[in-house]
């Protein structure tokens, strides 16, 4: 305890350090403000009676209102949140991997195509919001909580300026907690609507298991908790690791020649290098049962459709936790190009011990790939399906989402990365780090010649 508190005095000290936390945590209470600032022309109290009915459900609008922290549910000024500008982020980046021009613009142009991709991807999230903010509109005058005092088009016309003026000032909040804030900006949005849900979710819980006299089980969800969740770092943080050595350079002349300094590395390939887009994809899939069934009419194979919205079910599990391991392999596939890492070791004079440089080293680079994804693909699809084997076990469904799933893995990836830059902050200020021990990444020297730019 002591040298926590230690830890904290420490950055307290740091005035960069200080300053940017501070910022941070002011644009994040300002996002969680918006979140209950309701849409004008919206009635609140036939929303939470809509919501509380369809509370044990976990269909795509759950998914949307666990990431924006509630905010879809209450209709209010952020209920789109930053979700229209992630999609438009993995848009540009599925066209970057199709499109010659995208490519050109991620690869070969530098800053300037940077800067080019962040303009197409802003000007996507606005017609992307226009779009989802019909949709929403029209979602919410289906529940009948549009006041029928306020005229329609007046309604739709200022609610659409709303709900695409909040989603752009939300991406605008997160851009400048990246840049003058810690942490990445639009992931710390995202994040902070996840933990938002999770104080409910756990005084919910208690309650039914006091009711039950069940206190020692809620214990044990607690402790059940805990050892996914570490067991989710470890999938995060795991790396297979590959040796490389540099080759000797002349240093002075003569006798002199030595070898260089650092002649021994190693290239860190990521046991999950997809992250979380496999499950992103995979529920978008698993998503579209259950519009078909809404577009169709009755009868069985409606009903089947139907099935397959319940995230409980088995066969709705099976082809979701198939799906994920299909797309964890293409996803790495798209992102680890062994050619690329042969080519910068070539550029680097450096090699792999035994193995021969260019198509050689290329083959082996892929082969180390494809062995390690199966286990992280099988460790992320068995992340995939955790929530509904909590709730098997009578987990309400709002804790049991925090079990595993899209929730889980982005709140792992995002304090885990928050913690690596004041990390790196306090060793720049030869303060003692976060952890003693441990591999938060950036601790010591680089890990690794990291990937080839």
């Amino acid at each position: 305890m002591k040298k926590f508190i230690t830890t904290l005095q420490n950055i307290w000290n740091i005035t960069e350090l200080r300053e940017r936390i501070i910022l941070t945590l002011g644009l994040l209470l300002v996002f969680r403000f918006g979140s209950f600032v309701v849409l004008p022309g919206v009635i609140p109290s036939v929303l939470e009676s809509a919501s509380a009915q369809s509370s044990g459900n976990q269909d795509l609008l759950g998914l949307i209102n666990t990431f924006t922290g509630g905010a879809f549910n209450n209709a209010a000024v952020f209920a789109l949140g930053i979700m229209p500008y992630i999609t438009a982020s993995i848009i540009i980046q599925l066209l970057g991997f199709a499109v010659p021009y995208f490519q050109r613009l991620q690869q070969k142009e530098g800053e300037a195509g940077r800067k080019k991709i962040t303009q197409i991807t802003r000007l996507l999230t606005v017609a992307i919001t226009l779009v989802q903010g019909g949709g929403y509109l029209t979602y919410i005058n289906s529940l009948g909580a549009v006041d029928p005092n306020i005229p329609t088009s007046i309604f739709w016309l200022c609610n659409i300026i709303i709900l695409s003026t909040g989603t752009i000032f939300a991406m605008w909040l997160g851009e400048k907690i990246t840049d003058k804030g810690i942490g990445n900006g639009v992931s710390l949005l995202i994040t902070i609507g996840i933990i938002a849900t999770l104080p409910k979710a756990l005084a919910a819980e208690l309650i039914t298991q006091l009711d039950g006299n069940g206190l020692l089980i809620f214990v044990l969800e607690l402790a059940a908790l805990f050892f996914v969740i570490l067991a989710t770092v470890l999938i995060v943080q795991g790396v297979r690791r590959i040796q490389i050595q540099f080759a000797k350079r002349m240093v002075g002349r003569g006798s002199d020649e030595l070898p260089a300094a650092g002649t021994r590395d190693y290239i860190p390939l990521k046991v999950n290098a997809a992250g979380v887009m496999p499950i992103i994809f995979a529920q978008a899939l698993m998503f579209l049962p259950a519009t078909l069934a809404g577009l169709g009419g009755g009868g069985e194979g409606n009903a089947i459709l139907s099935a397959f919205n319940d995230f409980t079910s088995v066969p709705y599990n099976v082809i979701l936790f198939l799906l994920v391991v299909i797309f964890t392999y293409i996803y790495t596939a798209l992102l680890v190009n062994p050619q690329q890492y042969a080519e910068y070791l070539k550029r680097q004079n450096a090699f792999i011990p035994g193995i021969k440089p260019g198509n050689s080293t290329a083959e082996y680079i892929d082969s180390i790939t494809t062995r390690i994804t199966l286990p992280g693909s099988i460790c992320l699809g068995i992340i995939t399906i955790l929530p509904a084997i909590a709730a098997s076990f009578g987990v309400n469904i709002a804790l049991a989402m925090f079990f595993g799933g899209t929730s889980l893995l982005i709140l792992v990836a995002v304090v885990l990365d928050t913690l690596q830059q004041i990390e790196s902050y306090l060793l720049m200020r030869k303060y003692d780090g976060l952890v003693k021990s441990g591999k938060i990444q950036g601790r010591s020297r680089l890990q690794g010649i990291g990937a080839p730019m």
